[in-house]
């Protein structure tokens, strides 16, 4: 008997198939293309924090690790349910826009959508400027792999939520003791270590009474 999702699944996949050839090929893109624009963002807010307070730096460093948290109870979770791919199970949908993973690569939940959740949300907590486009970002890979046949709309629904949750907790929970590690690197007498950490904020030269600064001399 079919369910909600199936029918879903077969409205998304209908109407994927009705749009121009172009937006068929940007999509089938974008599902892998949207993890690559993830990594050069954990890239760029490292090298950010790099001048920032050590808590920043903590943050920053958990956000791609938080993720891979969220990837690997993603997965361990696909290993115990296994549910077979929409593009195989669900009779009368058109076929799928790219090929059908084979046997064994289970549908639930979508690893794509899990990656995409954990990375939004480790993104908005260590660097909250480009919250408005990391979001936006996440749904759309979520959607993605229903549009190109891959996934049921639960799915991803589950996926982006599991990661989300996952980066949360381990944001949250890790950010003490990283920033701990932080401050040390940032004290090392080793240079590749410091590099890694950055120096930090640069202490601001006090002013003495009478306009003079500390550190004018």
């Amino acid at each position: 008997m079919d369910t909600l999702s199936d029918d879903l699944y077969r409205d998304v996949t209908d109407f994927a198939h009705t749009t121009p050839h172009w937006l068929q090929v940007l999509t089938e893109v974008w599902t892998e293309a949207g993890l690559l624009l993830f990594g050069v963002l954990f890239l760029t807010g490292w090298w950010r924090a790099r001048s920032a307070p050590s808590g920043a730096m903590a943050l920053a460093l958990l956000a791609p690790l938080a993720t891979a948290f969220g990837y690997v109870v993603s997965e361990a979770l696909k290993s115990v349910v296994d549910e077979e791919r929409p593009c195989r199970a669900v009779v009368g949908a058109p076929a799928s826009l790219v090929p059908c993973p084979p046997t064994g690569d289970w549908s639930f939940p979508s690893n794509h959508a899990a990656i995409a959740g954990a990375a939004a949300v480790a993104l908005a907590l260590s660097w909250r400027g480009p919250g408005w486009l990391t979001v936006p970002m996440a749904l759309l890979m979520a959607f993605s792999r229903v549009f190109v046949g891959v996934h049921y709309p639960h799915d991803v629904a589950v996926g982006l939520l599991l990661g989300a949750a996952v980066a949360f907790l381990v944001v949250t929970g890790a950010k003490r003791p990283v920033r701990a590690l932080v401050g040390a690197a940032r004290a090392s007498r080793n240079g590749a270590v410091v590099w890694c950490a950055g120096p930090g904020p640069r202490p601001h030269a006090s002013t003495r009474p009478g306009g003079v600064r500390h550190g004018a001399y």
